[in-house]
Protein backbone atom coordinates (compact mmCIF):
# COMPACT_ATOMS: atom_id res chain seq x y z
CA UNK A 1 0.00 0.00 0.00
CA UNK A 2 1.38 3.12 -0.72
CA UNK A 3 2.45 5.27 1.95
CA UNK A 4 0.76 8.55 0.83
CA UNK A 5 -2.44 6.77 1.00
CA UNK A 6 -2.98 6.04 4.82
CA UNK A 7 -0.24 9.34 5.76
CA UNK A 8 -2.47 12.24 3.80
CA UNK A 9 -5.88 12.74 5.08
CA UNK A 10 -8.30 13.07 2.20
CA UNK A 11 -9.70 16.34 4.31
CA UNK A 12 -6.03 18.29 4.56
CA UNK A 13 -6.45 17.86 0.32
CA UNK A 14 -10.24 19.12 0.88
CA UNK A 15 -9.36 22.21 3.03
CA UNK A 16 -6.26 23.23 0.77
CA UNK A 17 -8.62 22.86 -2.04
CA UNK A 18 -10.72 25.36 -0.34
CA UNK A 19 -7.84 27.84 -0.57
CA UNK A 20 -6.90 27.10 -3.94
CA UNK A 21 -10.85 28.25 -5.11
CA UNK A 22 -10.30 31.45 -3.93
CA UNK A 23 -7.05 32.50 -4.89
CA UNK A 24 -7.11 30.80 -8.17
CA UNK A 25 -9.33 32.03 -11.45
CA UNK A 26 -12.51 30.30 -11.56
CA UNK A 27 -12.05 27.87 -13.61
CA UNK A 28 -8.80 26.59 -12.66
CA UNK A 29 -10.14 27.15 -8.85
CA UNK A 30 -13.26 24.88 -9.68
CA UNK A 31 -10.48 22.24 -11.54
CA UNK A 32 -8.43 22.15 -8.55
CA UNK A 33 -11.30 21.34 -6.33
CA UNK A 34 -12.86 18.79 -9.25
CA UNK A 35 -9.18 16.73 -8.30
CA UNK A 36 -9.32 17.19 -4.93
CA UNK A 37 -12.65 15.57 -4.68
CA UNK A 38 -11.47 13.06 -7.42
CA UNK A 39 -8.35 11.52 -5.12
CA UNK A 40 -11.15 10.93 -2.06
CA UNK A 41 -12.69 9.22 -4.04
CA UNK A 42 -10.01 7.23 -5.83
CA UNK A 43 -8.04 7.18 -2.36
CA UNK A 44 -10.88 5.47 -0.65
CA UNK A 45 -11.14 3.08 -3.56
CA UNK A 46 -7.43 2.37 -3.05
CA UNK A 47 -7.55 2.08 0.29
CA UNK A 48 -10.40 -0.70 0.31
CA UNK A 49 -7.84 -3.34 -0.81
CA UNK A 50 -5.47 -3.93 2.06
CA UNK A 51 -5.41 -0.09 3.68
CA UNK A 52 -7.55 -0.65 6.35
CA UNK A 53 -5.98 0.36 9.92
CA UNK A 54 -5.45 2.87 12.06
CA UNK A 55 -3.31 6.03 10.88
CA UNK A 56 -1.91 9.21 12.25
CA UNK A 57 -2.47 7.77 15.75
CA UNK A 58 -1.46 10.49 18.42
CA UNK A 59 -2.07 12.29 21.83
CA UNK A 60 -4.58 15.50 22.19
CA UNK A 61 -4.92 16.74 26.08
CA UNK A 62 -3.64 13.00 27.20
CA UNK A 63 -5.65 10.81 25.36
CA UNK A 64 -5.19 8.53 22.22
CA UNK A 65 -6.72 9.75 18.97
CA UNK A 66 -6.39 8.67 15.59
CA UNK A 67 -7.17 11.11 12.91
CA UNK A 68 -7.34 8.78 9.90
CA UNK A 69 -9.28 5.35 10.61
CA UNK A 70 -9.89 3.67 8.14
CA UNK A 71 -12.68 0.42 7.78
CA UNK A 72 -15.09 -0.53 6.04
CA UNK A 73 -17.91 1.93 7.06
CA UNK A 74 -15.59 4.81 6.61
CA UNK A 75 -14.59 3.66 3.36
CA UNK A 76 -17.65 3.11 2.32
CA UNK A 77 -18.63 6.62 3.00
CA UNK A 78 -15.50 8.07 1.44
CA UNK A 79 -16.09 6.59 -1.62
CA UNK A 80 -19.78 7.70 -1.94
CA UNK A 81 -18.61 11.44 -0.67
CA UNK A 82 -15.62 11.74 -3.31
CA UNK A 83 -17.94 10.63 -6.04
CA UNK A 84 -20.69 12.90 -5.30
CA UNK A 85 -18.81 16.00 -4.11
CA UNK A 86 -16.46 15.57 -7.67
CA UNK A 87 -20.26 15.58 -9.17
CA UNK A 88 -21.35 18.89 -7.41
CA UNK A 89 -18.06 20.45 -8.25
CA UNK A 90 -19.14 20.63 -11.68
CA UNK A 91 -22.39 21.10 -11.30
CA UNK A 92 -21.42 24.14 -9.39
CA UNK A 93 -19.34 25.43 -11.66
CA UNK A 94 -22.22 25.04 -14.36
CA UNK A 95 -24.70 27.03 -12.08
CA UNK A 96 -22.40 30.26 -12.36
CA UNK A 97 -21.85 29.61 -8.44
CA UNK A 98 -19.84 31.97 -6.80
CA UNK A 99 -16.15 31.22 -5.76
CA UNK A 100 -17.35 31.53 -2.17
CA UNK A 101 -19.72 29.21 -2.32
CA UNK A 102 -17.56 26.71 -3.75
CA UNK A 103 -15.10 27.32 -1.38
CA UNK A 104 -17.40 27.14 1.61
CA UNK A 105 -18.41 24.24 -0.20
CA UNK A 106 -15.12 22.21 0.04
CA UNK A 107 -14.46 23.47 4.11
CA UNK A 108 -17.58 21.67 4.56
CA UNK A 109 -17.14 18.31 2.50
CA UNK A 110 -13.18 18.37 4.13
CA UNK A 111 -14.60 18.70 7.93
CA UNK A 112 -17.15 15.89 6.76
CA UNK A 113 -14.53 13.66 5.79
CA UNK A 114 -13.39 14.87 8.84
CA UNK A 115 -16.35 13.35 11.08
CA UNK A 116 -16.04 10.04 8.73
CA UNK A 117 -12.60 9.15 9.18
CA UNK A 118 -11.93 9.67 12.47
CA UNK A 119 -10.87 7.24 15.24
CA UNK A 120 -11.63 8.36 18.23
CA UNK A 121 -14.48 10.48 19.59
CA UNK A 122 -12.44 13.25 20.87
CA UNK A 123 -11.67 13.97 17.03
CA UNK A 124 -15.35 13.38 15.57
CA UNK A 125 -16.88 16.01 18.31
CA UNK A 126 -14.02 18.04 16.66
CA UNK A 127 -14.64 17.58 13.14
CA UNK A 128 -18.74 17.35 13.92
CA UNK A 129 -19.16 20.84 15.33
CA UNK A 130 -16.52 21.77 12.41
CA UNK A 131 -18.72 20.91 10.20
CA UNK A 132 -21.99 22.44 11.44
CA UNK A 133 -19.60 26.03 10.91
CA UNK A 134 -18.44 25.40 7.34
CA UNK A 135 -22.15 24.87 6.29
CA UNK A 136 -23.67 27.47 8.52
CA UNK A 137 -21.33 29.47 6.65
CA UNK A 138 -22.73 28.36 3.12
CA UNK A 139 -26.18 28.73 3.81
CA UNK A 140 -25.11 32.23 5.20
CA UNK A 141 -23.05 33.09 1.96
CA UNK A 142 -25.97 33.69 -0.27
CA UNK A 143 -27.15 36.72 1.87
CA UNK A 144 -31.00 37.81 2.01
CA UNK A 145 -33.85 35.27 3.55
CA UNK A 146 -31.18 32.75 4.07
CA UNK A 147 -29.11 34.58 6.87
CA UNK A 148 -32.07 34.29 9.30
CA UNK A 149 -32.23 30.30 7.98
CA UNK A 150 -28.89 30.30 8.71
CA UNK A 151 -29.11 31.87 12.33
CA UNK A 152 -31.73 29.15 13.04
CA UNK A 153 -29.53 26.44 11.77
CA UNK A 154 -26.38 27.58 13.45
CA UNK A 155 -28.56 27.87 16.97
CA UNK A 156 -29.96 23.91 16.32
CA UNK A 157 -26.72 22.60 15.39
CA UNK A 158 -24.87 24.36 18.13
CA UNK A 159 -27.03 22.99 20.40
CA UNK A 160 -27.18 19.68 19.05
CA UNK A 161 -23.70 19.51 19.22
CA UNK A 162 -23.28 20.58 22.79
CA UNK A 163 -25.86 17.91 23.98
CA UNK A 164 -23.08 15.16 21.85
CA UNK A 165 -20.59 16.72 23.24
CA UNK A 166 -21.90 16.54 26.96
CA UNK A 167 -22.46 12.52 25.66
CA UNK A 168 -18.93 11.94 25.10
CA UNK A 169 -18.22 13.48 28.08
CA UNK A 170 -20.20 11.21 29.97
CA UNK A 171 -18.77 8.32 28.00
CA UNK A 172 -15.26 9.23 28.97
CA UNK A 173 -15.97 9.70 32.71
CA UNK A 174 -17.73 6.18 32.75
CA UNK A 175 -14.67 4.12 31.01
CA UNK A 176 -12.67 5.49 33.87
CA UNK A 177 -11.62 2.18 35.35
CA UNK A 178 -12.92 -0.29 32.94
CA UNK A 179 -9.81 0.60 30.49
CA UNK A 180 -5.93 2.99 30.20
CA UNK A 181 -6.97 6.23 30.64
CA UNK A 182 -5.37 7.14 27.69
CA UNK A 183 -7.62 5.28 25.56
CA UNK A 184 -11.24 6.10 27.00
CA UNK A 185 -12.29 8.00 23.80
CA UNK A 186 -10.53 5.19 21.18
CA UNK A 187 -13.59 3.79 19.65
CA UNK A 188 -11.38 0.29 19.67
CA UNK A 189 -12.06 0.51 23.36
CA UNK A 190 -16.06 -0.40 23.07
CA UNK A 191 -18.28 -0.97 21.55
CA UNK A 192 -20.60 2.54 20.52
CA UNK A 193 -21.14 4.98 23.51
CA UNK A 194 -21.45 3.68 26.41
CA UNK A 195 -24.88 2.99 28.07
CA UNK A 196 -24.74 6.12 30.52
CA UNK A 197 -24.69 8.66 27.86
CA UNK A 198 -27.06 7.17 25.41
CA UNK A 199 -29.74 9.29 25.68
CA UNK A 200 -27.08 12.71 25.32
CA UNK A 201 -26.07 11.07 22.54
CA UNK A 202 -29.42 10.24 20.42
CA UNK A 203 -30.63 13.53 20.98
CA UNK A 204 -27.34 15.12 20.11
CA UNK A 205 -26.92 13.28 16.84
CA UNK A 206 -30.36 13.17 16.42
CA UNK A 207 -31.00 17.00 15.60
CA UNK A 208 -28.40 16.32 12.28
CA UNK A 209 -30.47 13.23 11.47
CA UNK A 210 -34.12 15.21 11.39
CA UNK A 211 -35.58 13.60 14.35
CA UNK A 212 -39.08 14.61 14.41
CA UNK A 213 -39.60 17.72 16.44
CA UNK A 214 -36.06 18.41 15.71
CA UNK A 215 -36.21 18.49 11.89
CA UNK A 216 -37.74 21.90 11.24
CA UNK A 217 -34.51 23.36 10.09
CA UNK A 218 -34.34 21.21 7.36
CA UNK A 219 -37.29 22.54 5.64
CA UNK A 220 -36.19 25.80 6.73
CA UNK A 221 -32.79 26.16 5.59
CA UNK A 222 -31.89 23.86 2.34
CA UNK A 223 -34.34 25.93 0.02
CA UNK A 224 -32.81 29.29 1.24
CA UNK A 225 -29.19 29.09 -0.49
CA UNK A 226 -27.45 28.97 -3.78
CA UNK A 227 -28.98 25.88 -5.89
CA UNK A 228 -25.77 25.01 -6.12
CA UNK A 229 -24.87 24.95 -2.23
CA UNK A 230 -28.11 22.97 -1.64
CA UNK A 231 -26.68 20.46 -3.23
CA UNK A 232 -23.99 19.78 -1.03
CA UNK A 233 -26.15 20.50 2.01
CA UNK A 234 -28.84 17.86 0.65
CA UNK A 235 -26.56 15.15 1.32
CA UNK A 236 -23.45 15.53 3.89
CA UNK A 237 -24.78 16.43 7.04
CA UNK A 238 -27.70 14.16 7.39
CA UNK A 239 -25.99 11.35 6.10
CA UNK A 240 -22.92 11.77 7.89
CA UNK A 241 -25.38 11.93 11.24
CA UNK A 242 -26.83 8.45 10.29
CA UNK A 243 -23.46 7.07 10.08
CA UNK A 244 -22.46 8.88 13.10
CA UNK A 245 -26.09 7.24 14.69
CA UNK A 246 -24.51 3.86 13.49
CA UNK A 247 -20.93 4.06 15.13
CA UNK A 248 -22.97 5.62 18.18
CA UNK A 249 -25.16 2.19 18.38
CA UNK A 250 -23.96 -0.12 16.32
CA UNK A 251 -26.12 -2.65 18.08
CA UNK A 252 -29.27 -0.67 16.80
CA UNK A 253 -32.28 -1.00 19.29
CA UNK A 254 -35.75 -0.80 18.43
CA UNK A 255 -36.90 2.22 19.47
CA UNK A 256 -34.54 3.51 16.81
CA UNK A 257 -36.45 1.70 14.10
CA UNK A 258 -40.05 2.31 15.03
CA UNK A 259 -38.68 6.39 15.34
CA UNK A 260 -37.19 5.66 11.67
CA UNK A 261 -40.46 4.08 10.53
CA UNK A 262 -42.31 7.46 11.75
CA UNK A 263 -40.04 9.85 10.37
CA UNK A 264 -40.94 8.12 6.85
CA UNK A 265 -44.15 8.69 7.18
CA UNK A 266 -43.74 12.29 8.90
CA UNK A 267 -41.15 13.33 6.18
CA UNK A 268 -43.51 11.75 2.97
CA UNK A 269 -46.63 13.37 4.91
CA UNK A 270 -45.22 16.81 4.92
CA UNK A 271 -43.58 16.60 1.82
CA UNK A 272 -46.58 16.10 -0.21
CA UNK A 273 -48.45 19.77 1.27
CA UNK A 274 -45.37 21.49 -0.51
CA UNK A 275 -45.20 24.00 -3.34
CA UNK A 276 -41.64 24.99 -3.23
CA UNK A 277 -39.72 22.06 -4.76
CA UNK A 278 -36.72 22.53 -2.25
CA UNK A 279 -38.83 22.27 0.39
CA UNK A 280 -40.38 19.18 -0.71
CA UNK A 281 -37.14 17.43 -1.30
CA UNK A 282 -36.08 18.40 2.48
CA UNK A 283 -38.66 16.74 3.69
CA UNK A 284 -38.07 13.73 2.24
CA UNK A 285 -34.73 13.70 3.53
CA UNK A 286 -36.31 13.21 6.50
CA UNK A 287 -38.56 10.76 5.33
CA UNK A 288 -35.14 8.51 3.37
CA UNK A 289 -33.41 8.96 6.53
CA UNK A 290 -36.08 7.11 8.48
CA UNK A 291 -35.15 3.96 6.01
CA UNK A 292 -31.68 4.21 7.24
CA UNK A 293 -32.01 4.60 11.28
CA UNK A 294 -34.86 1.93 10.69
CA UNK A 295 -32.64 -0.67 8.99
CA UNK A 296 -29.58 0.38 11.85
CA UNK A 297 -32.34 0.08 14.71
CA UNK A 298 -32.89 -3.95 12.84
CA UNK A 299 -29.66 -5.23 14.12
CA UNK A 300 -31.08 -6.10 17.28
CA UNK A 301 -32.71 -8.76 16.07
CA UNK A 302 -32.11 -9.07 11.81
CA UNK A 303 -28.18 -8.57 12.49
CA UNK A 304 -26.03 -7.87 9.41
CA UNK A 305 -28.30 -7.84 6.85
CA UNK A 306 -30.21 -5.12 8.39
CA UNK A 307 -26.96 -2.46 9.06
CA UNK A 308 -26.22 -3.53 5.01
CA UNK A 309 -29.80 -2.52 4.10
CA UNK A 310 -29.40 0.92 6.17
CA UNK A 311 -25.98 1.35 4.69
CA UNK A 312 -26.96 0.53 1.41
CA UNK A 313 -30.06 3.20 1.54
CA UNK A 314 -27.10 5.58 2.99
CA UNK A 315 -25.29 5.42 -0.38
CA UNK A 316 -28.13 5.77 -2.52
CA UNK A 317 -29.49 8.30 -0.98
CA UNK A 318 -26.60 10.51 -1.10
CA UNK A 319 -26.76 9.87 -5.45
CA UNK A 320 -30.14 10.41 -6.02
CA UNK A 321 -31.02 13.24 -3.05
CA UNK A 322 -28.34 15.18 -4.83
CA UNK A 323 -29.59 14.58 -8.24
CA UNK A 324 -33.15 15.33 -7.68
CA UNK A 325 -31.61 18.37 -5.99
CA UNK A 326 -29.77 19.22 -9.29
CA UNK A 327 -32.42 18.67 -11.26
CA UNK A 328 -34.62 21.15 -9.29
CA UNK A 329 -31.69 23.67 -9.32
CA UNK A 330 -31.39 23.48 -12.96
CA UNK A 331 -35.42 24.55 -13.31
CA UNK A 332 -34.64 27.51 -10.53
CA UNK A 333 -31.58 28.33 -12.04
CA UNK A 334 -33.16 29.01 -15.70
CA UNK A 335 -36.44 30.13 -14.72
CA UNK A 336 -36.13 31.75 -11.73
CA UNK A 337 -38.84 30.53 -9.92
CA UNK A 338 -39.27 28.88 -6.64
CA UNK A 339 -43.21 27.70 -6.68
CA UNK A 340 -44.09 24.88 -8.82
CA UNK A 341 -47.54 26.23 -9.49
CA UNK A 342 -45.99 28.67 -11.57
CA UNK A 343 -44.04 26.45 -13.67
CA UNK A 344 -45.40 23.59 -16.07
CA UNK A 345 -45.27 22.25 -19.49
CA UNK A 346 -41.39 22.49 -18.86
CA UNK A 347 -40.58 18.95 -20.04
CA UNK A 348 -40.36 20.02 -23.74
CA UNK A 349 -38.15 22.92 -22.68
CA UNK A 350 -35.92 20.70 -20.59
CA UNK A 351 -35.63 17.98 -21.80
CA UNK A 352 -32.33 16.86 -20.55
CA UNK A 353 -33.55 18.04 -16.79
CA UNK A 354 -36.49 16.09 -17.46
CA UNK A 355 -35.33 13.17 -18.28
CA UNK A 356 -32.73 13.19 -15.35
CA UNK A 357 -35.18 14.22 -12.85
CA UNK A 358 -37.27 11.01 -13.50
CA UNK A 359 -33.79 8.79 -12.96
CA UNK A 360 -34.03 10.17 -9.64
CA UNK A 361 -37.35 10.03 -8.90
CA UNK A 362 -37.64 6.58 -9.81
CA UNK A 363 -34.56 5.92 -7.78
CA UNK A 364 -35.85 7.42 -4.71
CA UNK A 365 -39.42 5.91 -5.09
CA UNK A 366 -37.43 2.22 -5.65
CA UNK A 367 -39.01 1.58 -9.20
CA UNK A 368 -37.24 -1.80 -10.23
CA UNK A 369 -34.06 -1.01 -12.06
CA UNK A 370 -32.90 1.79 -10.09
CA UNK A 371 -31.02 2.02 -7.09
CA UNK A 372 -33.63 2.59 -4.26
CA UNK A 373 -35.40 -0.49 -4.98
CA UNK A 374 -32.29 -2.48 -4.09
CA UNK A 375 -31.50 -0.97 -0.51
CA UNK A 376 -35.19 0.21 -0.06
CA UNK A 377 -36.40 -3.69 -0.26
CA UNK A 378 -33.72 -4.61 1.96
CA UNK A 379 -34.93 -2.39 4.78
CA UNK A 380 -38.13 -3.52 4.45
CA UNK A 381 -37.50 -7.35 4.56
CA UNK A 382 -35.99 -6.73 7.35
CA UNK A 383 -38.66 -5.69 9.21
CA UNK A 384 -40.79 -8.65 7.37
CA UNK A 385 -37.96 -10.50 9.98
CA UNK A 386 -39.15 -9.43 13.05
CA UNK A 387 -41.49 -10.98 15.53
CA UNK A 388 -43.41 -10.05 18.40
CA UNK A 389 -41.57 -6.85 19.46
CA UNK A 390 -42.69 -6.03 23.20
CA UNK A 391 -45.02 -3.71 24.40
CA UNK A 392 -47.57 -4.79 21.87
CA UNK A 393 -45.70 -2.82 18.86
CA UNK A 394 -46.10 -6.18 16.54
CA UNK A 395 -43.13 -5.85 13.61
CA UNK A 396 -45.82 -5.36 11.30
CA UNK A 397 -46.33 -1.86 12.46
CA UNK A 398 -42.65 -0.97 11.37
CA UNK A 399 -43.25 -2.59 8.56
CA UNK A 400 -46.21 -0.39 7.15
CA UNK A 401 -44.74 2.76 8.31
CA UNK A 402 -42.04 1.82 5.83
CA UNK A 403 -44.64 1.09 3.29
CA UNK A 404 -46.91 3.32 4.01
CA UNK A 405 -44.03 6.06 3.95
CA UNK A 406 -43.06 4.79 0.25
CA UNK A 407 -46.29 5.07 -1.12
CA UNK A 408 -46.48 9.20 0.17
CA UNK A 409 -43.05 9.34 -1.54
CA UNK A 410 -44.56 8.16 -4.72
CA UNK A 411 -47.10 10.38 -4.73
CA UNK A 412 -44.50 13.17 -3.79
CA UNK A 413 -42.73 12.55 -6.56
CA UNK A 414 -45.91 12.61 -9.22
CA UNK A 415 -46.70 15.85 -7.87
CA UNK A 416 -43.19 17.28 -7.98
CA UNK A 417 -42.93 15.93 -11.70
CA UNK A 418 -46.74 16.92 -12.58
CA UNK A 419 -46.37 20.33 -11.42
CA UNK A 420 -42.54 21.25 -12.81
CA UNK A 421 -43.03 19.42 -16.31
CA UNK A 422 -46.75 18.81 -17.07
CA UNK A 423 -49.44 20.60 -15.24
CA UNK A 424 -50.73 23.39 -17.94
CA UNK A 425 -49.42 24.97 -20.58
CA UNK A 426 -46.46 25.58 -20.98
CA UNK A 427 -45.75 29.55 -20.27
CA UNK A 428 -42.03 29.98 -19.67
CA UNK A 429 -39.37 28.78 -22.10
CA UNK A 430 -36.27 28.33 -20.34
CA UNK A 431 -33.03 26.47 -21.63
CA UNK A 432 -31.92 23.78 -21.10
CA UNK A 433 -29.52 22.34 -17.94
CA UNK A 434 -25.55 23.84 -19.06
CA UNK A 435 -23.24 21.48 -19.97
CA UNK A 436 -21.40 21.07 -16.73
CA UNK A 437 -24.58 20.90 -14.71
CA UNK A 438 -25.28 18.26 -17.35
CA UNK A 439 -22.27 16.12 -16.56
CA UNK A 440 -22.90 16.32 -12.77
CA UNK A 441 -26.33 15.11 -13.18
CA UNK A 442 -25.21 12.65 -15.66
CA UNK A 443 -22.30 11.48 -13.02
CA UNK A 444 -24.98 11.00 -10.17
CA UNK A 445 -27.70 9.68 -12.59
CA UNK A 446 -25.99 7.10 -13.97
CA UNK A 447 -25.14 5.75 -10.62
CA UNK A 448 -28.41 5.07 -9.66
CA UNK A 449 -29.21 2.82 -12.72
CA UNK A 450 -25.98 1.35 -12.58
CA UNK A 451 -26.18 0.65 -9.27
CA UNK A 452 -29.87 -0.51 -9.64
CA UNK A 453 -28.55 -3.00 -12.52
CA UNK A 454 -25.76 -4.89 -11.39
CA UNK A 455 -27.03 -4.45 -7.48
CA UNK A 456 -24.29 -7.16 -6.43
CA UNK A 457 -22.04 -4.15 -7.55
CA UNK A 458 -23.77 -2.44 -4.71
CA UNK A 459 -23.35 -5.29 -2.15
CA UNK A 460 -19.95 -5.98 -2.76
CA UNK A 461 -19.49 -1.96 -1.36
CA UNK A 462 -21.05 -2.39 1.68
CA UNK A 463 -20.53 -4.37 4.94
CA UNK A 464 -20.41 -8.20 5.22
CA UNK A 465 -20.57 -8.81 1.74
CA UNK A 466 -19.63 -12.32 2.33
CA UNK A 467 -22.81 -12.59 4.29
CA UNK A 468 -25.29 -11.02 2.07
CA UNK A 469 -24.20 -12.57 -1.25
CA UNK A 470 -24.06 -16.14 0.24
CA UNK A 471 -26.54 -18.57 -0.74
CA UNK A 472 -28.09 -18.63 2.77
CA UNK A 473 -29.23 -15.63 2.64
CA UNK A 474 -33.05 -14.89 1.54
CA UNK A 475 -32.74 -11.80 -0.28
CA UNK A 476 -33.37 -11.75 -3.79
CA UNK A 477 -34.21 -8.17 -4.99
CA UNK A 478 -36.00 -8.68 -8.40
CA UNK A 479 -37.86 -12.26 -6.87
CA UNK A 480 -41.46 -12.24 -8.12
CA UNK A 481 -43.15 -11.14 -4.21
CA UNK A 482 -40.40 -8.08 -4.19
CA UNK A 483 -41.85 -7.01 -8.00
CA UNK A 484 -45.38 -7.54 -7.35
CA UNK A 485 -45.16 -5.35 -4.28
CA UNK A 486 -43.19 -2.82 -5.63
CA UNK A 487 -45.82 -2.51 -8.15
CA UNK A 488 -48.90 -2.26 -6.06
CA UNK A 489 -46.84 0.44 -4.22
CA UNK A 490 -46.42 2.32 -7.01
CA UNK A 491 -50.07 1.90 -8.61
CA UNK A 492 -51.27 3.04 -4.92
CA UNK A 493 -49.16 6.04 -5.01
CA UNK A 494 -50.15 7.20 -8.67
CA UNK A 495 -53.44 6.56 -8.16
CA UNK A 496 -53.26 8.11 -4.76
CA UNK A 497 -52.06 11.40 -5.78
CA UNK A 498 -54.27 12.22 -8.16
CA UNK A 499 -57.24 11.25 -6.21
CA UNK A 500 -55.92 13.10 -3.30
CA UNK A 501 -54.88 15.97 -5.42
CA UNK A 502 -57.45 18.88 -4.51
CA UNK A 503 -57.89 17.21 -0.46
CA UNK A 504 -53.92 17.95 -0.54
CA UNK A 505 -54.07 21.38 -2.06
CA UNK A 506 -56.68 22.40 0.26
CA UNK A 507 -54.40 20.70 3.11
CA UNK A 508 -51.43 22.59 2.46
CA UNK A 509 -53.17 26.09 3.00
CA UNK A 510 -53.83 24.60 6.50
CA UNK A 511 -51.71 22.13 7.71
CA UNK A 512 -48.66 23.43 9.68
CA UNK A 513 -45.34 21.69 10.86
CA UNK A 514 -44.34 22.41 14.57
CA UNK A 515 -42.72 25.52 13.34
CA UNK A 516 -45.27 27.67 13.33
CA UNK A 517 -45.57 26.70 17.16
CA UNK A 518 -42.03 26.49 17.87
CA UNK A 519 -40.00 29.31 16.26
CA UNK A 520 -42.69 32.16 17.31
CA UNK A 521 -41.98 30.96 20.68
CA UNK A 522 -38.77 30.38 20.44
CA UNK A 523 -38.40 34.27 19.51
CA UNK A 524 -40.69 35.82 22.29
CA UNK A 525 -39.26 33.25 24.77
CA UNK A 526 -35.48 34.69 23.92
CA UNK A 527 -37.10 38.60 23.55
CA UNK A 528 -38.61 38.20 26.54
CA UNK A 529 -35.55 36.66 28.72
CA UNK A 530 -33.09 39.60 26.87
CA UNK A 531 -35.97 42.01 28.36
CA UNK A 532 -36.02 40.86 31.42
CA UNK A 533 -32.46 40.58 31.91
CA UNK A 534 -32.11 43.76 30.37
CA UNK A 535 -34.31 45.45 33.08
CA UNK A 536 -33.12 43.64 36.11
CA UNK A 537 -29.71 44.81 35.24
CA UNK A 538 -31.21 48.60 34.48
CA UNK A 539 -32.40 48.74 37.76
CA UNK A 540 -29.65 47.36 39.98
CA UNK A 541 -27.76 49.94 37.92
CA UNK A 542 -29.96 52.83 38.83
CA UNK A 543 -29.80 51.52 42.76
CA UNK A 544 -26.39 50.84 42.85
CA UNK A 545 -25.62 54.71 41.10
CA UNK A 546 -28.15 56.17 43.32
CA UNK A 547 -26.61 54.73 46.14
CA UNK A 548 -22.76 55.51 45.22
CA UNK A 549 -24.33 59.13 44.55
CA UNK A 550 -25.89 59.39 47.55
CA UNK A 551 -22.45 57.98 49.82
CA UNK A 552 -20.70 61.01 47.82
CA UNK A 553 -22.70 63.65 48.81
CA UNK A 554 -23.16 62.45 52.28
CA UNK A 555 -19.62 62.87 52.62
CA UNK A 556 -18.95 66.02 51.11
CA UNK A 557 -22.04 67.61 52.58
CA UNK A 558 -23.18 65.71 55.76
CA UNK A 559 -24.81 69.29 57.88
CA UNK A 560 -27.19 69.21 54.68
CA UNK A 561 -27.74 65.72 54.56
CA UNK A 562 -28.33 65.36 58.27
CA UNK A 563 -30.66 68.76 58.32
CA UNK A 564 -32.86 67.02 55.15
CA UNK A 565 -33.50 64.23 57.68
CA UNK A 566 -35.23 66.40 60.82
CA UNK A 567 -31.95 66.57 63.17
CA UNK A 568 -30.50 69.76 63.95
CA UNK A 569 -27.13 68.84 65.03
CA UNK A 570 -23.89 70.76 65.15
CA UNK A 571 -21.41 68.12 63.18
CA UNK A 572 -17.45 69.39 64.10
CA UNK A 573 -14.45 67.22 64.87
CA UNK A 574 -10.72 67.17 65.22
CA UNK A 575 -8.61 65.68 62.56
CA UNK A 576 -7.82 63.24 64.71
CA UNK A 577 -11.41 61.89 65.81
CA UNK A 578 -11.76 61.50 62.39
CA UNK A 579 -9.13 59.73 61.68
CA UNK A 580 -10.24 57.31 64.58
CA UNK A 581 -13.84 56.67 62.82
CA UNK A 582 -12.99 56.12 59.77
CA UNK A 583 -10.20 53.81 60.72
CA UNK A 584 -12.89 52.10 62.73
CA UNK A 585 -15.93 51.88 59.98
CA UNK A 586 -13.15 50.16 57.72
CA UNK A 587 -12.28 47.70 60.76
CA UNK A 588 -16.18 47.11 60.69
CA UNK A 589 -16.54 46.61 56.51
CA UNK A 590 -13.32 44.30 56.68
CA UNK A 591 -14.56 42.03 59.55
CA UNK A 592 -18.23 42.07 57.96
CA UNK A 593 -16.45 41.00 54.35
CA UNK A 594 -14.32 38.16 55.66
CA UNK A 595 -17.47 36.60 57.79
CA UNK A 596 -19.03 36.47 54.22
Amino acid sequence: MNPVLTSLPPYVVLAAAAFLVLGLPRRAGHAAAALATAFVFAQAVLLGDGGTGTHLATRLFGFDVVLFNVDQFSLLMGVVVGFLATAAVLYAYGTEAPKWVTAFAMAYVSSTLGTIYAGDWLTLIFFWELMAVTSTLLVWQYGGAAVRAGYRYALFHGIGGTVFLGAVVVHGASMLGSVPAAEIFLFSSTTGIHASATVLAAIGVGVNCGFIFLHTWLPDTYPRPHVAASVFLSVFTTKTAAYVMYRTFPEGGMWLAYLGGFMAVYGAFFALLQYDPRRLLSYHIQAQLGYMLAGFGLATYVGEFAVTGGFAHLFNNVLYKSLLFMTVGVVIYRTGVEDIRDMGGLWREMPVAFLLYVVGAASITAVPGFNGFISKGMVIDSAHEVHNYVLLLDSGLLWWLLILGGVGTFMSFIKLGYYMFFHGSATLSPKDATPFQTAGMLLAGGACIFFGVFYTQLIELMPFTELILSEDVYFKPYSESHLTESAALLVTGFVGFFALKRPLGWLAHRMRDVDAVTYPAAFYLSRGAVWAVTELWGAVDRLVMRLVAGIKRTAMHPRAVVSELGVDVEIRTGIGRSVLLLTLAAGVALFAFLLG
